[in-house]
């Protein structure tokens, strides 16, 4: 299936609201431009006058334009390799496509190979993700990784140790894309399913639980993420705002899980809840 590239030219204050906007109509994929930012969604998710609908909300914010274009799936990857720099997250994790070469001295080295699925590290909440998984002991642990994309993040929890891990998303390429980049990893213990919240309903609880999604499928899945926590476990999330902060504490706490910490980057927020022994 090919891909369209809706490319947005917006004032910068607004290129992190149109991506949260953007990504509740499918759009899964970012790239910052110097004009505004390029969102990418499949042929048959796209509708222009969903693009319209939320152009129009910000209109007097600033003069606001787009164009589309087709994206043949196979010229993807000549695209993000013309983008793709390495990345150094809390000076001890290197992000890095397979073409890179390994840096040197840093603890952990990830590969990857994003293809159309997002998670590189360079987006905030991939960044906040990882540098709330460095705080926590992954060593011989159960980890879940809800809308693993490239499966960074699931890799991540391989690099620091866990023992068993399921990775989860709803995109049929996505999943591919993350097996791909577990097995250039060497990251044997990552088991990559297609589906959503469902996939996990027989599963035994897993002591961490990473969700880098967007608010809405967080307010709607906490609660079966929370039945799926081990005592003495943790939830960590991102994919939404500060001022979203509030609801996702809400929901959290209804579902019995404590608020333990968050980290910001420009407005977004990934937060980590404990789930008492």
């Amino acid at each position: 299936m090919d891909f369209i590239q809706v490319s947005i030219t917006a004032p910068p204050e607004l290129v992190d609201i149109l991506t949260a906007e953007l990504s509740q109509y499918g759009y899964d994929t970012f790239m910052e431009t110097d004009e505004g930012l390029d969102a990418y969604t499949t042929e048959d998710i796209f509708s222009e006058d969903d693009v319209v609908a939320v152009l129009e909300r910000y209109n007097q914010n600033g003069r606001i334009a787009y164009n589309t274009q087709k994206i043949e799936k196979q010229n993807w990857n000549e695209e993000w390799e013309k983008n793709f720099e390495p990345l150094l997250i809390g000076n001890v994790c290197s992000v890095r496509a397979s073409f890179h070469p390994k840096p040197e001295q840093v603890q952990y080295d990830i590969i990857i190979n994003p293809k159309m699925s997002f998670g590189t590290g360079h987006h905030e909440t991939t960044t906040l993700m990882i540098e709330n998984q460095l705080t926590i002991d992954h060593q011989n642990k159960r980890v879940l990784d809800m809308g693993c994309g490239t499966g960074i993040l699931a890799i991540m929890a391989c690099k620091l140790g866990a023992a068993n891990i399921v990775a989860v998303d709803i995109e049929d390429w996505t999943v591919e894309n993350a097996r791909e980049n577990a097995a250039v990893n060497e990251c044997t213990a990552i088991e990559v399913r297609l589906g959503d919240v469902q996939q996990i309903a027989a599963d035994v609880p897993y002591n961490i639980v990473l969700a880098n999604i967007n608010r809405n499928v967080l307010l709607d899945d906490i609660p079966a993420y929370a039945t799926k926590i081990l005592p003495g476990g943790a939830l960590v999330v991102s994919g939404f705002y500060t001022e979203d902060l509030d609801l996702i504490k809400e929901k959290a706490l209804h579902s019995d899980l404590t608020f333990t910490s968050i980290r910001t980057k420009n407005n977004w927020v990934s937060a980590v809840f404990t789930k008492q022994p």
